[in-house]
């Protein structure tokens, strides 16, 4: 198998193009090399040519030709006539799935499953849906029950490296690359993911000689340039500048490409100190963000008005004591590049502490509940209003359950620190009330500017406008004011600069408000050998220093945009 099976398969399909078990071989291995947009249009061909009622076939041909209401229509009046036909389902669930409707695609697939246990793509489509809903324990089950039928299958080895690195099982997940990269040794793809595997674990070297093999593969890989800049610690040489000015020149550059290299040219530029050039960097890739997403900093206004209208200091005290009772989980949250993952290498360092990543499960749940609601573009918190004491413990049970998975030590306590939980502190309050609550807040220029150089790989749409930074800044700020008036002491606050300026004092204080003893492992924490996810993973494996706290002040004179987004905020 491996590339030499990819192009034994295309050479079989020119000559046969409607054979369809190739089309789904190919479909096996492109998927696994991270080439899912070809491979999905192979799985289509494949049932194109296996479809043996027309209507399918027709459905098929519209969904290759991007024709998504014919292909919902077709599937639909079929399903009418043959409601158990488990083909046509599975491809209803996809057109659901690309219509953004993912809760009604799980639907189908499960129901594809009910009828036809044994089929196996139904089952892989199930899988991959999980993980892009952030089901990672169910997800983890149907890929286990995938390669005990077939462990020797490309795709789903893939997949199952993917989720155990997102569940912190990185050894596992580096050895199925390691394997996969010994059958696809030419695929950057594969290498890149090998990369950010070895990142989390900490090991700089390989990483860094894996990204370089990245690019040695594919020089117009701008995310293995990203990945490289993205270390933080790593300094690009002369050559690598000059490799990357000739691919920024390249007309027919892709645009996700040329994002990240700017973003890398924009971190590359700041090290060697030329800052204008810098700066036009990171706003050429900021703006070329802001057109492929889009962010409306007005909803995001809204429901901060809308979470203060509903979790009032009465509200909260009328439902005192519901809820579970488990102290578990310290939530580490606030802006994202606040020092959050900081925080986490200190506790994590405390032998009753265990740090895991940044946990998508409350914001499922929230997203669940926003469903739920009778107006789900006003939120959810209407509904949490009117759930019963059992259906608040529930929910904490549910969050308890859905993150054991990346708890991978019996210490009482641990972490999820995913930042824009402020957003839900109200909904973790009424599930979790012995809960720990950490608020990480770093100065409002250095915290904006730091995200607007920060190319994430998914989310914060805020942080790609110095104007949106500013005003997402500012909404969190007042959202958090507003906690402490209603629940008095219940958010603790470190201040990212206090932390650097005397850490003993600031630990003392952080473990304190969670009820555990002081251990000077904590202050030894940049010796805490962890996995760690974050773009601050290089950073917090070294001692306290202070090399970034007025790196922003290098770009102040190109700050005034984000000075006056912040308003008022500025100067408290």
């Amino acid at each position: 198998m491996g590339e030499a099976a990819i192009a034994k398969l295309r050479e079989l399909l020119r000559e046969q193009p409607n054979h369809p078990e190739a089309w789904r071989a190919l479909a096996d291995q492109l998927m696994a090399i991270g080439e899912t947009a070809e491979a999905d249009s192979a799985y289509l061909e494949h049932t194109r040519c296996a479809a043996g009622h027309p209507q399918l076939q027709a459905a098929a041909a519209a969904m290759l030709a991007n024709d998504i209401p014919r292909a919902e229509s077709l599937l639909k009046n079929h399903l009418k006539r043959a409601p158990t036909d488990v083909p046509a389902i599975r491809m209803l669930a996809e057109v659901a799935v690309r219509c953004g409707e993912e809760e009604a695609g799980e639907r189908l697939l499960t129901r594809c499953l009910e009828l036809a246990p044994n089929f196996t793509a139904a089952r892989y489509n199930y899988a991959i849906l999980l993980h892009r809903r952030n089901k990672v324990t169910e997800c983890l089950a149907e890929v286990e029950r995938l390669l005990w039928q077939d462990p020797h299958n490309p795709s789903y080895r893939n997949l199952h490296a993917v989720v155990l690195s997102r569940v912190g099982d990185v050894e596992r997940s580096s050895k199925i690359y390691a394997k996969l990269l010994r059958e696809y040794p030419r695929n950057a793809k594969v290498w890149l993911s090998y990369g950010h595997v070895l990142k989390t674990a900490g090991r700089r070297d390989d990483c860094v000689t894996v990204y370089r093999n990245c690019l040695a593969l594919e020089p117009a890989l701008g995310e293995a340039y990203w990945s490289l800049a993205n270390l933080k610690t790593f300094r690009f040489t002369d050559q690598d500048l000059q490799l990357m000015r000739q691919q920024l020149e390249n007309q027919t550059l892709d645009a996700v490409h040329r994002v990240h290299l700017h973003f890398a040219m924009g971190k590359a530029m700041e090290d060697t100190g030329d800052y204008h050039e810098s700066f036009a960097h990171y706003e050429r890739g900021n703006r070329l963000q802001r057109e492929r997403q889009p962010y409306d900093a007005r909803l995001n206004s809204l429901r901060v008005q809308r979470l203060k209208k509903v979790f009032t200091r009465e509200f909260f005290a009328e439902r005192a004591g519901v809820g579970h009772e488990a102290s578990d989980p310290i939530f580490i949250l606030g802006m994202p590049r606040a020092g959050s993952t900081l925080l986490e290498q200190i506790l994590s360092s405390h032998s009753a502490v265990e740090g895991t990543s940044e946990l998508p499960d409350v914001i499922a749940l929230a997203r669940e509940l926003r469903a739920r609601a009778a107006d789900p573009e006003g939120g959810y918190a209407s509904t949490l209003a009117s759930l019963t004491p059992a259906e608040s413990r529930e929910l904490g049970e549910r969050y308890l359950h859905g993150t054991r998975v990346h708890r991978k030590t019996t210490r009482l306590r641990f972490i999820d620190k995913m930042p824009n939980n402020f957003l839900h502190i109200g909904l973790i309050h009424l599930m979790l009330p012995n809960a720990k609550i950490v608020d990480a807040r770093r100065h409002p220029l250095a915290c904006c500017f730091s995200n607007f150089k920060q190319c994430y790989a998914r989310g914060q749409r805020f942080s790609y406008g110095l104007e949106d930074a500013g005003g997402y800044y500012r909404d969190y700020v007042e959202l958090m004011a507003h906690y402490d008036a209603v629940l008095p002491g219940r958010v603790h606050r470190v201040i990212y600069e206090e932390m650097i300026d005397d850490t003993e004092r600031e630990v003392h204080r952080l473990l304190n408000y969670c009820g555990l003893p002081f251990e000077p492992a904590c202050l030894r924490f940049f010796e805490n050998n962890r996995p760690v996810r974050t773009a601050s993973s290089e950073q917090v494996r070294r001692p306290i220093y202070r090399d970034g706290l007025d790196q922003w002040r290098h770009y102040e004179p190109w700050l005034d945009p984000l000075k006056t987004a912040l308003g008022p905020v500025l100067g408290s």
